[in-house]
């Protein structure tokens, strides 16, 4: 998990700890003034119900007790008093506490329970909140029903429509994960080509020494097998990769609905690697929104070079590109995630940082990695365009099938960084 998407959830995390309070704390100072007209037991015991409701709404862990407490609580107590007890209908305000807090519960059970228990206990909820008017009459029941229900029928629909945009939010994460697998995967398979076409050349040339006559020095030879052998060793290495994500692409699960990857109040911060939109340099695009060029089996897509072309090709605001000089030659799939990485962080600057001043990106070894690190001082005034795919989640995704860790995030002077940390492995 990417830096940025446990940040995100503690955010959420923390929104939702806050809107408990604030709601308890609310349910609370309402039914305190109500044990105020409490002029009878039954008055009380309706109090208590309430307050056992709204205690439901603001808790925290498994549902399923929680919501069937609530709503049998409640249920039991509407037949007994409808059948025992004869209220009077304006000494009981705790009433809209009550109703308000199995809206609440109805609308949380349809968006969060399991698809298997859903049923029963919104069947359970309404039924509660249904027969409530009966506690005061035949009369209240006929009245009241019937608004009731409406509300019940908007807090279904709530319900419902948050658990298709959770659904649909975590299949698109799910499918984003699954395409920048199955990217890698393919730019693997143009590396392990690569490889297998230097390791036949070299072959071909011994053959060819070695059918002319001409005499090889114990040097030359051993240089002609070593070549055999590097290319050998890294063709292994990226068949290995490749076929561990191929594997993994079929079993990729999306992230809780809630997670680190979906929308949360604000939105990222400009010039983050948005989890948005179809975007240039996506998973299956150049940077001009087009296919990949795959024409050329010698240089694949994405080496340093291109990353040079990338950067220098950035001028609005300008990029600058730092390479360590004690850099060396990297794997052909760390260069290409690299490249990836910087091509995704370049395309949100523009499109939610266009006040930014200057863009700088970096390359360096890092341990027994490099660290991709690409930094702007954008705050997000001017220009913004709308994005609404999975950049970040496709981008962690192919960072960790390598072994490494992303890091999005605000910088403390001002800005905005992306830092990925690749690990080189055996190449």
């Amino acid at each position: 998990m990417s830096d940025t998407g446990a940040g995100l959830d503690r955010i959420h995390t923390a929104g939702g700890w806050v809107a408990r309070i604030a709601y308890g704390g609310f349910a609370a100072l309402f039914l305190l003034l109500c044990l105020l007209v409490v002029g009878r037991a039954a008055d009380l015991w309706m109090v208590l119900v309430a307050a056992g409701v709204n205690a439901a709404v603001v808790s925290r862990g498994r549902l399923l007790p929680w919501m069937v407490g609530a709503g049998s609580l409640s249920l039991f107590s509407s037949l007994f008093l409808g059948t025992a007890v004869i209220l009077d209908s304006g000494g009981a305000p705790s009433l809209f506490a009550e109703i308000g807090g199995l809206l609440i519960l109805t609308v949380r059970t349809v968006w969060r329970m399991a698809r298997d228990r859903v049923v029963p206990v919104a069947v359970l909820l309404g039924a509660a909140l249904l027969i409530m008017p009966l506690r005061f009459s035949l009369v209240s029941g006929v009245l009241f029903t019937a608004p009731l229900g409406v509300l019940l029928a908007i807090a279904l629909g709530i319900g419902l429509y948050l658990r298709a945009v959770d659904a649909r939010r975590a299949r698109t994460v799910t499918a984003a994960r699954r395409d920048e697998r199955l990217e890698l995967a393919r730019d693997l398979h143009d590396f392990v080509a690569h490889h297998v076409t230097g390791i036949v050349v070299q072959a071909q040339a011994a053959r060819f020494a070695a059918s002319s006559g001409a005499a090889q020095s114990p040097e030359q030879l051993d240089s002609m097998f070593e070549g055999i052998e590097k290319a050998g060793t890294e063709a292994l290495t990226s068949m290995r990769r490749m076929v561990g994500l191929l594997r993994d692409a079929q079993h990729v699960d999306a992230p809780p609905a809630a997670g680190p990857y979906g929308p949360y109040p604000g939105g990222p911060h400009p010039g983050a690697p948005h989890p948005g939109g179809p975007h240039p340099g996506g998973p299956h695009g150049d940077a001009s929104g087009g296919p990949p060029d795959r024409g050329s089996a010698t240089r694949p897509v994405g080496d340093l070079d291109r990353l040079r072309e990338l950067v220098a090709g950035f001028t609005h605001p300008p990029a600058v590109l730092s390479m360590a000089p004690g850099l060396g030659a990297l794997p052909p799939e760390v260069a290409t995630s690299a490249h990836r990485i910087v091509q995704e962080a370049l395309t949100n600057i523009r499109k939610h940082a266009a006040d930014a001043t200057y863009v700088r990106v970096s390359l360096a070894r890092l341990g027994g990695g490099v660290e991709v690190a690409v930094r702007n001082d954008g705050r997000g005034r001017g220009r913004r365009l709308p994005s609404s795919g999975f950049g970040l989640a496709g981008l962690a995704e192919r960072v960790t099938a390598l072994g490494g860790r992303l890091h999005a995030g605000p910088r403390p002077e001002g800005g905005w960084e992306v830092v990925a940390v690749l690990p080189l492995g055996e190449c």
